[in-house]
């Protein structure tokens, strides 16, 4: 294949009441662009481009949910408060005029939080055990959530569902992924707890994602489509796991599909590599479906050349099915349709070749892959 209309990438899917033109999805990609915490005029353009562009669904950057524990860094647009939920509203209206679907990705960030950071200076980072580190940096001090502080925060994550759904939204992602709040209740190693929000299995730490699923399934009904991203990485280890194998990576995403969970979205650095390298070749996002049954969204250098392509000479293996790669692939866009005709995900999520270019979906569907803009780090300096 050699993308083009006909190619997997630009089916339509339908799930529940969200109904996509297309398999691409912009990936959330944190800006920094809003000051006042506030959506602008630059930031409803930013988004409308994208949908204008062609891409079936929009994941926004991560915005904060409504507790003041949940901020870190500066100048993320907030999802709470009237001015900034009037900003969020003005983005879902012009991405729906241009023909788009969109979601809010809801964040915490968790331990990555230090005293003196907005919005009140007092609140240490929060977490489920304390920071190991703390003693070196009195700033950065990650404080144990008391039964209050986790019931006060679900109710937050379930409060900004509820306004997503008010504002039109077609859906909400919950960033539950690289060592963010949800996060570090599922890892080991920041989840140290010996209650009934911890424990030593992944399945006993996977209760506050499963709580946090629950309260905004109470809020919304059972429909409003419900996006989980995730990852074994870490930002501060790339080697790090959650699932050491298939069968414990089940007891966390299998009870979070039955929680609720619409859609999986399995974030990885290359969306090609295998999830469990001893056992097959099937990518993360293969068995996160192949486990939950539920669609999937794939992840990492889509679009990026000279990265996907650093492997093309040696197959792939799918199940049975063997895929080869050769000169043809189109900087992973030959890769991702063959992955996608295979069964591996159901979507493929874009960010920074999308970041350099708007047009980057309207361009792969047309085969004009020759007038896609590269991207270079000079363009984050920008909102376009």
């Amino acid at each position: 294949m050699t993308a083009g209309s006909d190619s997997p990438l630009f089916q339509p899917l339908t799930i529940g009441p969200l109904h996509l033109a297309n398999r691409v999805v912009m990936a959330p990609m944190s800006r920094y662009f809003c000051p006042e915490e506030i959506p602008h005029d630059d930031v409803v353009q930013y988004y409308a481009r994208r949908a204008r562009g062609g891409c079936g669904l929009i994941v926004t950057e991560a915005t904060y949910i409504g507790h003041p524990s949940a901020h870190s860094y500066e100048n993320v647009p907030r999802f709470y408060g009237e001015a900034s939920l009037a900003g969020w509203k003005r983005v879902v209206d012009a991405v729906h005029a241009e023909g788009g679907r969109i979601m809010p990705q809801l964040w915490h960030t968790g331990s990555f939080r230090e005293i003196g950071m907005a919005p009140d200076r007092e609140v240490p980072g929060f977490g489920p055990s304390e920071n190991l580190n703390a003693f070196e940096n009195t700033t950065h001090v990650t404080k144990p959530m008391t039964e209050t502080d986790i019931a006060d925060v679900i109710d937050a994550y379930a409060s900004a569902a509820a306004n997503a759904q008010a504002l039109g939204f077609d859906g909400v992602e919950l960033h539950a992924a690289h060592g963010y709040l949800i996060d570090t209740f599922f890892w080991h190693e920041t989840n140290r707890r010996d209650d009934s929000w911890g424990g030593p299995t992944l399945a006993a730490r996977a209760r506050f994602g499963i709580e946090v699923v629950r309260a905004i399934r109470d809020r919304v009904g059972p429909d409003f489509p419900l996006s989980f991203r995730w990852s074994q990485f870490k930002q501060q280890d790339y080697r790090a796991r959650l699932a050491q194998t298939p069968q414990e990576l089940e007891t966390l995403l299998g009870p979070l599909s039955d929680a609720g969970v619409s859609i999986f979205h399995a974030s990885t650095r290359r969306f090609w590599e295998a999830g469990f390298r001893d056992l097959s070749e099937r990518t993360l996002a293969g068995w996160t479906r192949h486990i939950t049954g539920k669609p999937v969204i794939a992840v990492g250098s889509v679009g990026l050349a000279g990265v996907a392509s650093t492997a093309k000479a040696s197959p792939t293996q799918v199940n049975t099915q063997t895929i080869s790669f050769g000169d043809s692939d189109l900087d992973g866009v030959d890769r991702v349709e063959a992955l996608m005709a295979a069964g591996e995900f159901d979507m493929i999520a874009v960010g920074r070749a999308m970041l350099a270019d708007p047009d980057w979906a309207e361009k792969v569907r047309t085969g004009r892959l020759d007038q896609r803009i590269p991207f270079g780090k000079a363009l984050l300096a920008q909102l376009y």
